[in-house]
């Protein structure tokens, strides 16, 4: 996550540090030097996203399909200079960077307040300087990357280290991201991501060298640099005390400087006085005010030694194969060979979060584009907890009770095998019948119908506008192209099509989660939100549906549609109501309720969101993870900080 302000330092204090490049010379240069190995470039994914994002639309639920698209333009870019890449994704949040990332995601709850704020004001589109990525980005980001045929790494640690490791150990001719942390490691080359002019192949490389001549301190210096500036293992409000003496004792103050620059340089002053030697870490720790902790600074400093690396700081640290088998130890799978598999699956981006449910029993809910004021819509951490906990049933509870045997799910072969794990994902989403229509159907269609029966389930002020425009949304879609849905222009936006269309997309992500865990009854191409979401086609169908439109503009005159249309929400419709969930029509016009409607609906809206039937794995599911006084595993939310609460789930 980077150390605050080093990057803008480098950028306006060091620019000999900051060197344009041309990636096609640099990948000739090494074609020449190493004629045995490709040019590779490896990818901070997650530091990028926000960067390849470049769709005009963004606050409506993703442009999918627009997206894809700039993702296949990047990669025939570097293609075509024959550069091969191999993209990052964090695969864990570490405990030791816990407290920083819910403080980031509860910042993130504050930017998403304003972005509603304007489209309640406005009614149409935030510019650029509000965004928020679309829900669920950077996961998608990572299997449509795999789609595309690219190299794609989920990691077992923090990615920045596996990123550095991975450009060091095969030589690499350099880091393709946007975090400082690449200027701390002491690895390949760093290039910036927010300086690429793809067309060209050119942007600003780092210099780790030149930063040092400027701060007069060495590469070994670095780590312990970043560790006293403030970084995601040191919390920066521990640190006040030691910058204003180092302001105080610094020969190299500057007026022109901002506080943060003067602290850079202090802070560098300071450390190049000071032996290179653990007992003066040990000093340090001794003079900071770190608490109860007073391993935070040797666990700073140790985060980024590459594989093979020593500091003088510090003795040698633990190597990562004993890492590997202590976390085998003390996973809650205890099972080897689901273990194995379900960590090689996890590294190769082919299953989405199993493998940190079985190892350490946690899960983190991350921010969405949701109006927390809007008190019809329970959160989606509230909206799918139901369908997270059968899958956690599946995986943690194998073989008891009513719960179908892991392995058998995961090895065996057969058609009966096959109509076993179908069934088993129906169910996360409290469908028992209909298995012979959904298999009918376009697997997307099917998967996507399956959603819709939960969430109309789960969310009682859900209407049949609502339900109409998610039917049209998915037949409609198929056939668009990426340029044809660039294309489509809205005459404003609506904030509750806005949060609906984050709901739902979240609710894909939570499709990738059962069908990872029931042994893969759908290809994961098929739930891929590309498929069967366009956040502007949504909101064009939303606005349609609830104006009252008839069914030929809804459907844009496409009379093939009417009758899948209408199959699709009959088996819907019956699905709710076997739970004893009627679907009511309630017309919100352009978005405001008046009058009657207010009168009619309103108090149904205010009730506390309920559901009204029994999971089929109810009675392990409440007492293992929810129910139990001394639960094993946790759920991290963005909307709330209380992290050890043990499955917490919070209000957005």
């Amino acid at each position: 996550m980077g150390i605050k302000g080093l990057q803008g330092f480098v950028e306006r204090v060091c620019p000999d540090a900051c060197r344009t490049v041309d990636l096609r010379e640099m990948a000739q240069k090494h074609c020449i030097d190493h004629p045995d190995s490709p040019p590779v470039i490896v990818v901070d994914a997650m530091s990028c996203v926000r960067y390849w994002y470049t769709p005009e639309s963004w606050v409506c639920g993703g442009q999918w399909r627009e997206f894809l698209a700039v993702l296949e333009d990047f990669i025939k870019a570097f293609m075509a200079a024959g550069i091969r890449l191999v993209f990052f994704f964090d695969g864990v949040v570490e405990s030791k960077k816990r407290d920083e990332w819910i403080k980031r995601r509860l910042q993130n709850n504050k930017e998403i307040a304003r972005v509603f704020q304007f489209i309640k004001t406005h009614r149409k589109e935030p510019g650029r300087e509000m965004f928020v990525i679309p829900s669920a980005l950077p996961t998608f980001t990572r299997f449509a990357l795999k789609s595309l045929g690219q190299k794609t790494v989920c990691t077992l640690q923090e990615a920045d280290f596996e990123v550095a490791s991975y450009g060091l150990q095969h030589n690499c001719i350099g880091i393709l991201g946007q975090d400082s942390d690449y200027l701390i490691y002491n690895t390949c080359p760093y290039f910036s991501i927010g300086k690429l002019c793809l067309d060209r192949l050119v942007t600003v490389m780092y210099s780790r060298e030149d930063l040092c001549r400027v701060l007069g301190l060495s590469l070994t210096h670095l780590p312990l640099f970043a560790c006293l500036l403030g970084n995601d293992v040191v919390p920066e409000n521990l640190l006040e005390g030691f910058w204003h003496k180092c302001l105080v004792s610094s020969p190299c103050k500057n007026n022109s400087y901002n506080r943060r620059t003067n602290i850079l340089f202090a802070v560098a002053n300071y450390i190049s006085k000071v032996p290179r030697s653990y007992s003066s870490l040990k000093h340090l720790e001794d003079i900071l005010p770190l608490g109860s902790d007073k391993t935070l600074l040797y666990r700073g400093v140790e985060s980024y030694l590459l594989p093979g690396q020593q500091s003088p700081w510090i003795p040698p640290k633990v190597t990562s194969c004993q890492m590997f088998s202590l976390q085998q130890e003390t996973a809650m799978c205890q099972d080897k060979e689901i273990f194995q598999l379900a960590k090689e699956q996890h590294v190769q981006s082919e299953n989405y979060t199993i493998f940190n449910i079985l190892s350490k029993g946690e899960i983190e809910c991350s921010n969405s584009l949701e109006d927390e004021s809007d008190t019809e819509i329970p959160g989606q951490a509230l909206i799918y907890r139901p369908a997270r906990q059968h899958i956690y049933s599946i995986l943690l509870e194998s073989g008891k009770g009513g719960t179908p045997n892991l392995k058998t799910l995961w090895f065996a072969k057969g058609p009966d095998v096959e109509k076993q794990r179908y069934s088993t994902f129906l169910a996360c989403f409290h469908l028992h019948d209909g298995m012979e229509y959904l298999q009918s159907l376009e697997a997307p269609v099917a998967a996507f119908c399956c959603l819709l029966v939960y969430l109309m389930m789960q969310v009682s002020s859900l209407s049949m506008e609502d339900l109409n425009a998610f039917v049209a949304l998915v037949l409609c879609l198929k056939g668009k192209s990426a340029a044809e849905l660039a294309s489509l222009q809205l005459a404003q936006v609506d904030s509750r099509g806005v949060h609906l269309g984050a709901v739902i997309v979240r609710g894909l992500s939570t499709l990738l989660m059962a069908n990872s865990a029931c042994g893969f009854p759908f290809r994961m191409d098929d739930l891929m939100p590309w498929q069967v979401f366009d956040g502007k086609l949504f909101q064009e169908k939303y606005q349609q549906s609830h104006r009252g439109c008839s069914l030929e503009e809804l459907l844009e005159g496409n009379e093939s549609l009417y009758t899948p249309f209408e199959n699709l929400k009959s088996f819907i419709c019956k699905a709710c109501m076997a739970k004893k969930r009627t679907i009511h029509s309630r017309p919100r016009g352009n978005g405001f309720i008046t009058g009657t409607q207010q009168r009619e609906f309103n108090p149904r809206f205010q009730q506390t969101h309920r559901s009204s039937f029994v999971p089929p794995y109810h009675n392990q599911m409440r007492g293992f993870l929810w129910r139990n006084p001394q639960p094993q595993g946790r759920e991290y939310g963005a909307g709330h900080p209380d992290r050890r609460r043990r499955f917490h789930v919070p209000s957005r």
